[in-house]
């Protein structure tokens, strides 16, 4: 039997997927509780989203699937980059950089340890 997973999605953060995916390699695996430890104590502007993030995913394992909080653990996480906003800087001699800020959708997911 496969054991159920519940999912919690976060779309059109802005935030850029690079930033994410150094915070989301810390949880990777750990339990619930663990993970949200590290996520409290992680100095890093990610962190505030995924504290939100995991809190959504436990309480739909909770309330969707009657999973046993304490036996939960990350099983999934990951991030994909969302699209762009291009805005311009004004350079010397008239020229125009861009500026690329980047959103993420994000995705977690825990499951029951056996």
């Amino acid at each position: 039997m496969e054991a159920k997973e519940a999912k919690a999605y976060l779309k059109y953060v802005r935030i850029s997927p690079r930033k994410v995916k150094i915070v989301l390699d810390l949880i990777r695996g750990k339990d619930a509780a663990t993970a949200m430890a590290i996520l409290k104590n992680t100095p890093k502007s990610a962190s505030e989203y995924l504290v939100k993030l995991l809190k959504s995913a436990v309480a739909n394992a909770e309330n969707n699937f009657g999973m046993d909080v304490s036996k939960l653990y990350v099983s999934e996480c990951f991030v994909c980059p969302g699209p762009t906003l291009k805005r311009i800087m004004p350079r010397a001699q008239g020229r125009a950089f861009r500026i690329m800020k980047r959103t993420s959708h994000i995705t977690l997911a825990v499951k029951e340890k056996e």
